[in-house]
């Protein structure tokens, strides 16, 4: 490659075509076999990629192959309950994703006859499509050459190209980005891509990266200076924020459990819960302030029973350590309050975040 041709610094004296090619030679061979690969729908490569986001790929298949038999296109994901797409995504957490795909989806549906745009300036417009799912679903559905930059990407390149630029920092997306635009192939940016993150999910790992295994290995700066343990660079996130909580599993004398559905901004928007309160220790034990708050803040009078067990939970901004009881409640329930009584065979129709889940887990055993 002729070196006018090249932008970027770092890729001076790099073998660009050899690289591409050993790449993708290596990924035609050896990539998974996943579900969202068996055909190139931008829809079911959009679905993956938003499911991706924080979760493992083992976690996902599962969850994929499910949400596409319910939704197995965009017309159909546009005209769903946000109920059903929610308890279809409960579980996988990050909620808001799946809210944010639904958005989009619709739009699509409505603004471009239900097909996916396949221009950087489209796609990039919808709801929840940052730089990264963009460049994926361009890339990997349409083969556009455009770069799809996650930790995963950032972590083979800084290796390979020996870049020592803080990976924590966001404006360091936009340095590996520009490389990519020179690095990627134009014949094949999907395999391309796809590679460069099948490299770091399988060889190029956070972690004791299995080097020997490498197929590009030759062009790794990294790995010739032995320094490929100490990259990426990446600055340490800020401590979480505790939360102390008390819940409880509710019911009355007809069997009926009480739920309240979270506000539709914010953490775990729209998800269903079991009433529960951060605590204030100046109202005593944790019993008694799941018995006074249900008093202020709904209006009920309940008799707390046994202690089930404490469930931590964890985001990625702030811990959640939540004391668990049974109790009774009485009475009518407040229209004004929020709260829905349903029973047991209804609470199958409701999405709740994951740590509601294993209350639920933890009261069913008890209860057996």
């Amino acid at each position: 490659m002729n070196k006018e041709h090249i932008h970027h610094e770092r890729l001076y004296d790099f073998d660009i075509y050899g690289f591409q090619h050993d790449l993708i030679t290596w990924f035609e061979r050896e990539q998974r076999e996943l579900p969202w690969r068996k055909d190139q729908d931008p829809y079911k490569v959009w679905v993956s990629e938003i499911m991706l986001q924080q979760t493992k790929v083992d976690t996902v298949i599962p969850y994929f192959n499910s949400f596409i038999e319910q939704f197995p296109n965009i017309q159909s994901l546009a005209e769903a309950e946000e109920d059903k797409v929610l308890k279809a995504w409960e579980g996988l957490g990050y909620y808001s994703r799946a809210r944010n795909l639904q958005s989009a989806v619709r739009e699509v549906h409505e603004s471009y006859g239900g097909i996916v745009p396949n221009t950087p300036s489209e796609i990039s417009t919808l709801t929840g499509v940052g730089p990264y799912t963009t460049g994926a679903i361009l890339s990997i559905a349409y083969g556009v050459p455009e770069p799809a930059v996650d930790g995963n990407v950032m972590r083979v390149l800084s290796r390979i190209l020996l870049i020592e630029d803080d990976i924590a920092k966001p404006r360091t997306r936009k340095v590996f980005e520009e490389v990519i635009r020179d690095l990627i192939s134009k014949d094949n940016p999907s395999f391309f891509n796809q590679g460069l993150m099948e490299l770091g999910a399988m060889v190029c790992t956070p972690t004791s990266p299995s080097c020997l295994l490498c197929p590009v290995r030759e062009y790794c700066r990294a790995f010739a200076e032995g320094v490929q343990r100490e990259l990426p660079v990446k600055t340490k996130k800020k401590s979480t924020r505790q939360v102390a909580l008390v819940a409880g599993i509710l019911v009355d004398d007809e069997g009926r459990f009480l739920i309240h559905r979270r506000p539709s901004e914010g953490l775990l928007a729209n998800l269903w819960e079991f009433p529960n309160f951060v605590k204030v220790d100046e109202l005593g034990t944790a019993k008694q302030q799941l018995q006074q708050l249900m008093k202020t803040e709904y209006g009920m009078d309940i008799s707390v029973g046994d202690y089930i067990n404490d469930i931590k939970h964890v985001f990625s901004h702030l811990v959640w350590n939540v004391n668990v009881y049974t109790g009774k409640w009485h009475g009518d329930v407040p229209k004004e309050s929020g709260l829905t009584a349903v029973t047991m065979e209804e609470m199958m129709k409701y999405a709740f975040p994951v740590s509601h889940q294993n209350m639920w887990k933890e009261y069913l055993k008890i209860k057996k």
